[in-house]
């Protein structure tokens, strides 16, 4: 597998999503090697129960650009791997994860001439709502490039799979729909130093987020609901834990719409920490413009925690409304606002929400289910790349020489 996080060293979801995912495809009896980007207080090679860890320090030559750097990374991934020939003999799948490692994926799978597998996260498209400028233009072209060079793409929910027919034009047969998992024993509540008293009084509802600060996952629409909810229940703290370059702008839309005191930023928040949140809290909002699958959602629900999130993307799919969750329409304060109102008017409501959602999680949202399904598609690859013409070719090739040797050893023909 190649990806360009790994934990520690986490930007989005896609980092924990390789580590849950390696991990869970070891107990299925897979053998999986992570190719990853590292850094000097990391080790450069360590092994995590069944994975095997390779870490690379990006290039240390100034970039002028974001994909110039990642361009460099690539080309430190690469690399490491043909540093590990004995690992490369026994490969049988190279797996990417998004446009960031596309060039050393498709260098390997040439060089090597083995299957390449490609999970697609997100898209620039649907990040931005289109393609805006040359690097938006750019990054798209990359991420099709790499579905193109995949024997399969899998993607992580339906919505996914028809952005992708959609902007890349990809065949239905190429595709795989494999839904993120969720461990709920990593979001279980431990008593320890984290106090609720840090973050708000004993007599105030918590309304909690928790994410990335980036214009897409829509926290300004939570701060635009944030008067109407506080006007029928003032004693309401909004917790937002997550960094991101929005940071700034939220902050100050909150100042404007006179909010602020009543919102906490938290910044980065450990894992106890937002374990704690998510206990206390008595509704967690995901008002997401853009969503390819929505693993906060999960992680809400397996955190026993009612959640609200917006109809769109891969939440719609998660989430039925009034079953296991309450969806507002995107990009609407109005309908955000009286969805959470819902939930902190009846803690009858939120208890029934709750509980279904957890069950469902328990259900559906696995890394066991999420490794077998892409086991199969490794199966499935690795019995049609054994019957590719040129393969066989090549073992018709190796049986011949094997013979000739063979020959040769016995003194049965000779060079003349």
């Amino acid at each position: 597998m190649l990806s360009w996080e790994y934990p520690p060293q986490n930007v989005g979801g896609l980092g924990q999503h390789v580590y849950d995912l390696s991990r869970a495809l070891g107990r299925e009896g897979v053998e999986v090697h992570v190719i990853t980007r590292g850094s000097a207080e990391l080790p450069s090679y360590e092994r995590q129960h069944n994975t095997y860890v390779y870490r690379v320090l990006p290039y240390q030559v100034s970039a002028p650009d974001f994909e110039t750097w990642v361009a460099q990374l690539n080309v430190a991934l690469l690399e490491r791997a043909l540093s590990l020939p004995d690992v490369l003999e026994g490969v049988q799948i190279i797996h990417a994860h998004d446009w960031l490692v596309a060039y050393a994926a498709r260098a390997l799978k040439h060089s090597r001439r083995l299957p390449l597998v490609a999970t697609i996260h997100a898209t620039e498209y649907g990040r931005h709502n289109g393609l805006h400028n040359d690097v938006q233009r750019h990054i798209s072209d990359v991420e099709w490039w790499l579905t193109f060079e995949a024997w399969r793409v899998l993607c992580c929910s339906r919505f996914m799979e028809g952005q992708l027919r959609s902007i890349f034009n990809l065949p239905a047969d190429k595709l795989r729909v494999i839904p993120n998992g969720v461990d709920p024993e990593e979001f279980r509540y431990r008593s320890g130093r984290v106090e609720r008293d840090y973050f708000a009084a004993p007599d105030e509802k918590i309304v909690f987020y928790v994410g990335r600060l980036v214009r897409e996952k829509g926290v300004q629409v939570l701060l635009a609901a944030a008067p109407m909810i506080l006007a029928e229940h003032p004693r309401t703290k909004f917790i937002i834990a997550g960094q991101g370059p929005y940071e700034r702008e939220l902050r100050g839309l909150a100042e404007r719409l006179g909010v602020a005191p009543r919102v906490y930023f938290t910044g980065y928040v450990d894992r106890e920490t937002r374990n704690a949140l998510y206990h206390w809290a008595d509704v967690a909002v995901f008002p997401s413009l853009y969503e390819p699958f929505g693993i906060v959602a999960l992680e809400a629900m397996a955190a026993r925690t009612p959640v609200v999130v917006s109809d769109t993307g891969g939440f719609t799919e998660i989430v039925q409304h009034e079953v296991n969750g309450l969806k507002a329409y995107a990009d609407n304060p109005r309908s955000l606002a009286e969805n959470v109102l819902r939930v902190l008017r009846d803690p009858g409501l939120a208890l029934v929400l709750r509980e279904r959602a957890y069950r469902r999680v328990q259900r559906e949202f696995t890394w066991e289910r999420a490794a077998r399904l892409t086991r199969e598609v490794y199966r499935e690859v690795w019995q049609a790349y054994l019957h590719t013409p040129w393969r066989l070719e090549r073992e018709r090739s190796a049986r011949f020489l094997g013979r000739l040797q063979q020959l040769w050893v016995q003194g049965r023909w000779c060079v003349p």
